[in-house]
């Protein structure tokens, strides 16, 4: 018989709504999971908001503090969908009362707070997880087995970016339900642990760890009215972030992420050069995979668009026949299949709290070396 996994929700914003779509469509496209999530209780501090997303969504129940949620006894698994800086404290909280924890990313606002979280959750012995679901897309996924299987030989050089424009406008305020993202407090960083981390963990996924780093980093508008206040405050986050960054595998590796960068909304590329082959992926046409292979006859090498939409490719058995795409919304399905597998066969769902502290080190050494112009190792 399929098991319940009781969910409780914290938040109600646009990541609640990705994950919640993902409880609710998993075991109609993968029937054979041991486990089916159940919309238990959903927690926002606005009780009629709240209600109103519990209502739509169809959770059983609703709160109003997450300390009640955490500790019903209902509940088998804590979804942490708030702004960073309360990542740490939901998450020992859920680890100290037994409950899985899925936590929005980046896992928190500094690695000593993520060494606590992972201390907390392997000592609990917890199941968790971070929502870095771009993993999760097919045409990553089915880059990560092509490099695995050695396809491109030696890697040499790694570079992606992820580029908004969101921002650019000094009236777009800091703080709030809307645009915590650009309050220090809340978020801890700007685009480097929103948007850069998203490049770095897929990067550590596919590449390999990060030796030490060399960034730049601006805030071009550096006072807002705060949201919550109507004061005017500097702006603590970073607007724009570059990096270059040395692999352990000897490749070279540059980054960019920006809010500054009109035209694009959500444009997340990378590339990746090797002795063999090189691969390279757009969000924006995420169904296809770039394959570049050396070894071919020289009249007909080039560039050659991979569409995996294939049975045999990456999770793609589980939707459409081939030629049908899906979209962004399907990585957060899949993560929640994975998770949802990883209880039955007794592993970690990866990325779990330790792997995402290598992307918080990476973070935070990117912020440090853009304050100082040096060169920062991980540690």
């Amino acid at each position: 018989m399929i098991k319940p996994l009781a969910i409780g929700m914290v938040g109600y914003g646009f990541m609640a709504r990705a994950h919640t779509n993902a409880y609710k469509r998993v075991n109609d496209f993968f029937p054979d999971l041991a486990y089916r999530p159940v919309l238990q209780a959903v927690c926002g501090r606005d009780a009629e908001k709240v209600k109103a997303f519990g209502d739509q969504w169809g959770y059983a129940s609703h709160e109003t503090d997450w300390r009640s949620l955490v500790c019903r006894p209902d509940i088998d698994a804590v979804d942490i969908c708030v702004p960073n800086n309360l990542h740490k404290e939901i998450a020992l909280a859920a680890a100290a009362a037994g409950k899985m924890i899925l936590c929005e990313k980046p896992l928190s606002i500094t690695t000593a707070e993520g060494k606590e979280m992972c201390e907390a959750v392997e000592s609990a012995g917890v199941a968790n997880t971070v929502w870095y679901n771009y993993r999760r897309i097919p045409a990553i996924t089915l880059a990560k087995q092509l490099i695995d299987s050695g396809r491109l030989g030696r890697i040499y050089h790694f570079r992606a970016n992820f580029l908004q424009d969101w921002t650019i406008s000094s009236d777009v305020p800091q703080g709030g339900t809307a645009t915590w993202r650009l309050d220090s407090t809340a978020a801890g960083s700007g685009v480097t642990g929103d948007l850069l981390s998203h490049c770095i963990d897929t990067a550590l996924w596919l590449n390999g760890k990060i030796k030490d780093v060399s960034a730049m980093t601006e805030t071009f508008v550096k006072e807002r009215v705060h949201a919550d206040t109507g004061q005017v405050q500097p702006v603590g986050i970073d607007d724009a972030c570059a990096f270059l960054c040395h692999f352990e595998n000897g490749s070279l590796g540059m980054f960019e992420s920006t809010r500054y960068a009109r035209g694009h909304k959500a444009l997340f590329t990378f590339e990746i050069n090797g002795e063999n082959a090189s691969i390279r992926w757009d969000l924006h046409d995420l169904n296809r995979l770039e394959y570049f292979e050396h070894g071919k006859d020289s009249i007909v090498r080039g560039w050659r668009t991979i569409h995996v939409t294939e049975g045999e490719m990456p999770y793609m058995n589980h939707w459409w026949v081939p030629g049908l795409s899906i979209g962004y919304e399907h990585s957060f399905v899949h993560q929640v299949a994975d998770f949802l597998g990883s209880l039955e066969q007794g592993e970690p769902c990866q990325p779990d709290f330790r792997s995402a502290l290598q992307t918080q080190a990476v973070c935070e050494a990117v912020l440090q070396s853009g304050k100082t112009r040096e060169w920062v190792s991980i540690k």
